[in-house]
């Protein structure tokens, strides 16, 4: 079942302070995302895979196409809907694990990744849950009860980690999720991804690691620069 599909989908920036120079970053872009399966955006820095993977999601509004989420059964146009809805896409049916943790200040690691446990999540279950997928990343208790913004980079990337997989949503975006782990972290991660994919969950990722890469990419899809595509 396809859970994910984008139809000539285009995003434009415009440098308003460079006089409204607009920069073409993507054009004609049809990807498909089925149940179950991992896609790995690849290609050279700078061409577009992160500004896809943030219009997949809604954070950059597209210029033109259509972004098609299966969403309470059925397909949402993300990029033509209200924000009210997009919000509730991603409530329900759209995960985003960036790159960086958003610190909340006073809010403890717990909390933050409870907080996802879904909507329908009974609080102490859900921070049942919360601490078991802490301690799984290897953020040790101790720091549970702390907010994470004296935590490393890797402290705070496991609990962004943790925050986006205990939602539990069908479909999963990642942005370079081990960027900032070592190798036995990595592994964890990697585990944790094909047991989500195993669940049915449909992932869209950007690994430059090759070999978290090849451990869990099922199809690649490369997003070139757009003088290189031509």
């Amino acid at each position: 079942m396809i859970l994910l599909r984008t139809e000539a989908l285009a995003k434009t920036f415009t440098l308003h302070l460079q006089g409204g120079t607009r920069i073409p970053v993507l054009t004609a872009v049809e990807l498909v995302l089925r149940e179950g399966e991992c896609l790995a955006l690849t290609g050279p820095s700078g061409a577009g895979k992160s500004t896809l993977l943030r219009s997949l999601y809604g954070n950059y509004r597209a210029d033109g196409g259509r972004i098609l989420v299966r969403h309470d059964g059925d397909m949402v146009d993300l990029a033509a809907v209200e924000p009210r809805t997009v919000l509730a896409v991603r409530e329900r049916t759209l995960g985003y694990v960036s790159q960086f943790l958003r610190v909340v200040p006073r809010v403890a690691a717990l909390d933050l990744v409870a907080e996802m446990a879904g909507r329908n999540a009974e609080p102490g279950e859900a921070r049942r849950r919360a601490a078991a997928l802490l301690l799984r990343l290897n953020v040790p208790a101790r720091l549970h009860r702390l907010p994470p913004a004296t935590f490393s980079g890797g402290e705070q990337q496991r609990v962004n980690l943790a925050r986006g997989f205990i939602g539990g949503h069908p479909v999963l975006l990642l942005d370079e999720p081990t960027a900032s782990l070592d190798d036995t972290n990595r592994d964890i991660v990697i585990d944790l991804i094909r047991e989500t994919k195993r669940g049915g969950v449909g992932i869209v990722g950007i690994f430059h690691d090759g070999i978290v890469r090849e451990a869990v990419a099922d199809r690649i899809f490369p997003v070139l620069p757009l003088q290189d595509a031509a």
